[in-house]
């Protein structure tokens, strides 16, 4: 529409008929005679030409009438678009000016038109971005729950949209802390051993809580797995050996029901040495000391490392047996906080891997026949238990050199020794039991993408009362169940489906969730978005952890904004963490250990999962998989504050899942894996003058990461300029971030002979730690390393292969991320 000067109609009409149709009157008609006479003697045609205007002004556009006449003259300028008019009427010689207000307002419709159109469009951007403003935004390629402004109007308690405030202050609102403490307590009383009456009676109540808060399904799954108890008719024993090689005195083992689950069985004749954690590290320094652990019983203590790492790093030494301790060294010395008793002994299983291990790769459904095959991880080497108070008779019999300062205890009033001290016969007769196992599944159902699932799961099994192991971890998970379930019930319906999962068999090496992942990887390596792990979440008060995919670094980052610290008033959790280090993830992240549940999901189904933990300053908590591990002992450690660390650690999990499975695009950060190659690749350059030397190179892996990073910056930038409510296209960007992590499964190797798979997190010769590890033996003088086969020594042709499955997975990945194949650009 063309908007004249004021007074000027706006209907369309040309200005005689404006005039015609505003009188009538023969006045009117004098007018409407003197206008046709002044067009008649002034027949000028304007033409409009834009032209780029230089100088100062570059860059806008300046329209200018040229009329075929001479002697035309230019009007001034109207900004931002730089204008020059027709001649005005009176402007020619020799010809009277008869209507001047006319004119002007011919001259004046243009800007007029222009002013308007300028006013629409700056007001139009400043509404767009007060609207996106009013949202917490949350870095590159993350869009916000409020930016989805259709979202369940009508049914939340504003009777309008929900925005990010409203479901975070409906979330808190719903979130009970009274609760937890009662939950944490009930459970930890229960006898929940897996397989056993009190676990089945347990499983049901789960299941009917589930199934009250009227989820959408609610489900059980059975396992028929091997675990392995101690025999009660045929205990573990331990007793000395005299140098005529007979046996003598047997050592208390103050109680029976402490064992090594998947430990060796039979029975093991040895020298005892003491080899501190067990880790290579410390066995190559023994060795280096004159002290070989080989054909020996080691002693080692809790901690550091897990059970299973420990048995294994022995067994690759040649040790013929081991025996784990706990070393009151390694805990708090604070005289306020409990300590664990001196006969106590730790529990712990000793199976490097996840699942059940008598059917790797394969899930353990229907008491189904497999092939008569065992994971590669279980021991040949028996394991077993033992206190602080039996450990100290131990090592005072140790003679040799004195062990290092850092190696040294508080068992003895002298300094320890590494051995050989005297023989140890060690017999383990436990035993191998098929037993049922049930996971326990509850589901809210999404509903823009019902088919992408956000995952959260809790540990339900515990060894004793397993306060800090699983009683935890089973309250928050009740109570997030019930607190999503009253948000749906208050307008709250997630875009993804939220999936929460009560665990069974946990304690034997997570065996409930590997096999539910063995059992239907095909599915959730396209289905499921994130796992979040709920296990061993309070472990003090102190310091926060996050043991997490790189994935998901930058949404940890966020939510840490979000939530109160539960022990410093006025601050945040990310404050707390930045008052200590101003490198916030230096402080808090930390790589998935195998003994996490969370392990899994990432490293042999290709999930990024997270698990939280919060621990003492400097000490670990010492009650863990040990019968005192109650509810008043962890109440106690953190002094009163179990309420509010289960508090934060369930506001935490409950907004990670809130903007896991409402957020429109997925706020993944899949840049960040960019950066942990570089900094891997720092570490493979030390070695680049001893492979050029050999007329070898890791130009290929280089070439690899430089094509992941340019791929992921691609998609951010497609992301960036895409129309933000098309949903075929979120949908697109969503199934290419959600699946990053499965790209870093190697798929040169076997699921069945290789199942971790992922090369940062894996186990296998496909992975970056093994290429390093055989890059290292480029300086090493040494004919063997642990896990290093027999021939050892460097190998070129098995770096060369080592080479080609790490390059070619990366590449994959880049290539992924690129999308469709025509979209691909590599260097390759």
């Amino acid at each position: 529409m063309i908007r004249g000067p004021p007074g000027a109609p706006t209907n369309g009409l040309s200005l005689g008929d404006s005039l015609q149709a505003s009188g009538g009157g023969a006045s009117m008609e004098r007018l409407w005679g003197l206008l046709q006479r002044v067009q008649q003697l002034s027949p000028i045609s304007s033409q409009t030409v834009y032209q780029r205007v230089e100088g100062p002004r570059k860059g806008r556009l300046e329209e200018e009438e040229e009329d075929r006449e001479e002697g035309a003259e230019t009007l001034a300028h109207f900004c931002p678009m730089e204008l020059k008019g027709p001649e005005s009427l009176g402007s020619r010689p020799g010809q009277p000016n008869l209507i001047p207000w006319a004119a002007a307002g011919r001259r004046a419709a243009p800007y007029l038109v222009l002013t308007a159109l300028l006013i629409f469009t700056g007001a139009f951007l400043l509404g767009y971005v007060a609207f996106r403003g009013s949202c917490q935004t949350c870095g590159d390629s993350v869009l916000v729950v409020s930016e989805d402004v259709n979202y369940e109007t009508g049914l939340d308690s504003h009777g309008g949209t929900l925005y990010w405030n409203d479901l975070q202050a409906m979330f808190l609102r719903f979130l009970g802390e009274g609760r937890l403490e009662d939950t944490i307590r009930q459970t930890s009383l229960r006898e929940r051993v897996a397989g056993s009456a009190g676990m089945a009676a347990l499983t049901q109540d789960i299941r009917v809580a589930f199934s009250r808060q009227k989820l959408d399904h609610v489900w059980t799954d059975t396992h028929y797995v091997g675990l392995q108890f101690p025999d009660p008719a045929h205990p573990n024993t331990l007793r000395w050996v005299d140098e005529a090689g007979k046996v003598g005195e047997q050592l208390p083992l103050e109680d029976p029901d402490v064992y090594c689950p998947y430990s060796a069985i039979g029975n093991v004749t040895g020298e005892l040495v003491y080899a501190h954690y067990g880790r290579p590290e410390d066995l190559q320094e023994l060795r280096a000391r004159g002290v070989d652990p080989a054909g020996r019983l080691l002693l080692v203590r809790v901690g550091v490392i897990s059970f299973a790492q420990k048995v294994t790093n022995a067994q690759d030494f040649g040790a013929r047996g081991v025996l784990i301790y706990p070393e009151p060294a390694d805990f708090s010395q604070d005289p306020h906080k409990p300590s664990l008793s001196s006969q106590q002994a730790v529990y712990g299983h000793v199976h490097l891997g996840t699942g059940d291990p008598y059917t790797p790769g394969f899930p353990s459904f229907n008491q189904t026949q497999f092939p008569p095959v065992t994971s590669s991880g279980l021991p040949s080497i028996p394991a077993q238990p033992i206190s602080a108070d039996i450990a100290s008779r131990l090592l005072r019999k140790l003679k040799g050199p004195v062990a290092p300062q850092e190696w040294q205890g508080r068992l003895l009033g002298s300094p320890y020794h590494l051995g050989p001290g005297p023989g140890m016969r060690l017999e383990v007769n436990n035993h191998r039991t098929s037993t049922p196992i049930n996971n326990i599944f509850g589901c809210i159902e999404g509903r823009s993408e019902p088919d992408h699932y956000v995952v959260i799961g809790a540990q339900r099994d515990a060894w004793g009362p397993g306060a800090a192991k699983s009683a935890v971890g089973t309250a928050i998970l009740l109570e997030l169940v019930q607190t999503f379930a009253s948000m749906v019930n208050n307008g709250f319906r997630p875009r993804r489906s939220l999936l929460f999962i009560s665990w069974d068999g946990g304690d034997f090496g997570s065996v409930g969730s590997t096999e539910w992942l063995e059992g239907y990887l095909s599915v959730l390596h396209l289905k499921a978005v994130v796992y979040v792990s709920l296990d061993n979440a309070v472990l003090g008060d102190d310091k926060f952890h996050a043991k997490t995919s790189p994935l998901l670094t930058s949404l940890i980052e966020s939510v840490l904004k979000q939530v109160d610290s539960p022990n410093h008033s006025g601050q945040t959790l990310y404050e707390q963490v930045v008052f200590t280090n101003p490198i916030w993830d230096a402080e808090v992240i930390r790589p998935l250990p195998m003994d996490s549940s969370a392990y899994s999901f990432t490293a042999f189904a290709g999930v990024p999962a997270v698990e939280f933990s919060f621990m003492e300053e400097d000490q670990a908590y010492p009650f863990l998989h040990t019968k005192e591990d109650t509810y008043e002992k962890l109440h106690q450690v953190l002094q009163g504050r179990l309420p509010a660390v289960a508090q934060a650690v369930a506001q935490l999990a409950g907004q990670l899942l809130i903007r896991l499975s409402h957020d429109r695009l997925l706020p993944l950060d899949f840049g960040r894996y960019g950066d942990v190659v570089l900094r891997h690749i720092g570490n493979l350059n030390e070695f680049s003058g001893e492979l050029k030397a050999r007329g070898l190179t890791l130009q290929w892996v280089y070439s690899a990461r430089g094509d992941y990073i340019r791929a992921a910056e691609k998609l951010r930038q497609e992301i960036y300029s895409s129309e933000e409510r098309d949903e075929r296209l979120t949908r697109m960007y969503n199934v290419r971030i959600m699946r990053v992590e499965f790209y870093f499964l190697s798929q040169y190797v076997s699921p069945a002979d290789s199942p971790f798979r992922h090369i940062f997190l894996g186990r296998g010769d496909h992975t970056l730690g093994a290429l390093l590890d055989h890059l290292r033996l480029l300086r090493s003088n040494s004919s063997r390393t642990p896990g290093a086969p027999s021939s050892a020594g460097f190998q070129e042709s098995r770096f060369r292969r080592q080479l080609a499955l790490l390059t070619w997975t990366l590449q994959g990945a880049a290539n992924a991320l690129s999308g469709d194949v025509w979209n691909i650009d590599n260097n390759f």
